[in-house]
């Protein structure tokens, strides 16, 4: 039995080309039980739909899996319809196939989704010769009639340390751009590692809360310190990116791991570029973190407004994230944060406010997203009807929900307003420029296109200032 674990290619947010770690984790689970495994990233290689149809058909496979996010339904359900034109078995999953799997197997014509975490179930359904016995987690058109609120999501591997590490074999990260996750990085090549799965808070925008149950798993910190000796000692690994949705909540968690880190002198910089929670960190947990490598982190802070916070079940208030700002800057650690316009109660005057707080912090770097109203969020069902969900849009730049009092056009421009606003200062410019190394720079125009802050000359191809007005935002 051979499969084909198969990463899309599509537009990615923030221009981030990193390893597929969850089609990783299948691979290297599966070989571990004598299943053979090919990994496509067609985002990696920039293979259009041709060119990756293509390269998944050459590995002849038994069965192809598509890992399947939001961001690239579309991608994913043309693909798996292409596939079975070539009468392979086709399988698909990820968070969207998890929460819509009716919808996923109508529009793509796969055999099977699974919903959850795919170990368990995926290596089942392939010792069983593709039947699905009763799998837990494993649906057809046949077993699922219609109702996507009565599925039961896939066995999950409760302890961590019983998964193998990502088959880095097939996931080289010398294969991966420098910059994996935007333009923070100090040293190459990257690695990217999980030490948890899920988190326990509500966040109303994300999916999380119900693809995990509000739940979080963790690896052994002694097996996270083996998977980067791992990385460093294979791959020549010099920089670690912890990609968790919550590493720093437990605390002896991410302590042991620091500790661990200094004890056993591994010289590595690291970094948390996915985010981490304001209220579990404080001073003397940040200068362990420095002490042992750490040299940026990212705040998920959506809003400076404490009612749009309050309506997101962020569970943070203003204070503590200033407050957290303000430690990171103390103790020498790059703090970036991220926002999202057009949450429930957002107004142009909390637009404003939001980008008022970002430039009187020491923030060093902002991502401005608008909202992506997900499948499997509390959004998702709370605006049901207020909007009418987009497969084809750019996940997190072009709006769906549009709040009362706004309109999209509005929502578009406060995203490249809030840019200018906050990287066209001298502070931050002088900052950033001090961390630029070659490979930043390619990443840093696809930015300023992004933002409609340069253009590309269809004549000449070279870039040029697309607008006279930078000094607004001073």
């Amino acid at each position: 039995m051979k499969v084909v674990l198969v990463r899309p290619n599509h537009r990615s947010l923030n221009h981030v080309v990193m390893p597929p770690l969850g089609i990783g984790y299948l691979s290297g689970h599966l070989r571990r039980y004598g299943i053979e495994t090919a990994i496509v990233d067609g985002l990696k290689n920039k293979l259009d739909f041709n060119a990756l149809a293509g390269k998944i058909l050459s590995e002849t496979p038994d069965a192809v899996g598509i890992s399947c996010y939001t961001s690239h339904y579309n991608e994913t359900v043309l693909l798996s319809k292409e596939i079975k034109k070539n009468n392979i078995p086709c399988i698909i999953g990820g968070p969207h196939a998890t929460f819509l799997p009716h919808q996923t197997l109508l529009d793509s014509n796969a055999d099977y989704v699974i919903c959850g975490e795919a170990e368990i179930a995926l290596l089942a359904l392939l010792e069983n010769n593709l039947i699905n016995n009763n799998i837990k987690g494993v649906y057809s058109l046949s077993n699922l009639k219609g109702s996507d609120s009565s599925i039961e999501k896939a066995e999950v591997v409760k302890n961590l340390d019983d998964i193998p590490f990502p088959d880095w074999e097939s996931l080289n990260p010398n294969s991966y751009p420098n910059t994996p996750h935007g333009f923070f990085n100090k040293d190459y090549p990257v690695g990217i590692i999980m030490t948890t799965r899920g988190c326990p808070y509500n966040c109303t925008f994300c999916g999380s809360p119900k693809f995990y149950d509000c739940r979080m798993r963790y690896r052994s910190p002694e097996n996270v310190i083996q998977e980067i000796e791992y990385l460093m000692d294979n791959f020549g690994v010099r920089e670690i990116h912890f990609f968790d949705d919550n590493l720093t909540f437990k605390r002896n968690h991410i302590e042991k791991i620091c500790r661990l880190l200094i004890e056993n002198k591994i010289k590595i910089s690291w970094s948390v570029p996915d985010g981490i929670r304001a209220d579990k960190i404080d001073e003397e947990l940040l200068r362990l973190m420095k002490r042992s490598g750490c040299y940026y982190v990212e705040l998920g802070i959506e809003s400076a407004n404490p009612k749009i916070l309050k309506k997101a079940k962020k569970a943070e208030t203003i204070e503590q994230i200033r407050k957290a700002i303000e430690l990171c800057d103390k103790v020498g650690i790059y703090v970036g944060g991220s926002f999202i316009f057009g949450l429930p109660g957002e107004t142009k005057e909390t637009i404003e406010e939001t980008i008022n707080f970002s430039r009187t912090t020491a923030l060093i770097k902002a991502d401005f997203l608008l909202l992506d109203v997900l499948p499997g969020s509390e959004l998702w069902d709370t605006l049901k009807g207020e909007f009418v969900p987009d497969w084809v849009k750019f996940s997190y730049r072009e709006p769906e929900f549009i709040p009362e009092g706004l309109s999209k056009e509005q929502l578009l421009e406060a995203r490249t307003r809030a840019f200018k606003k906050f990287y066209f200062r001298p502070s931050v410019c002088f900052k950033i420029i001090r961390l630029l190394r070659l490979p930043h720079i390619k990443f840093i125009l696809k930015k300023l296109l992004e933002y409609s802050i340069v253009r590309r000359s269809n004549s000449s191809g070279n870039y040029a200032v697309a607008s006279n007005d930078f000094e607004r935002a001073f």
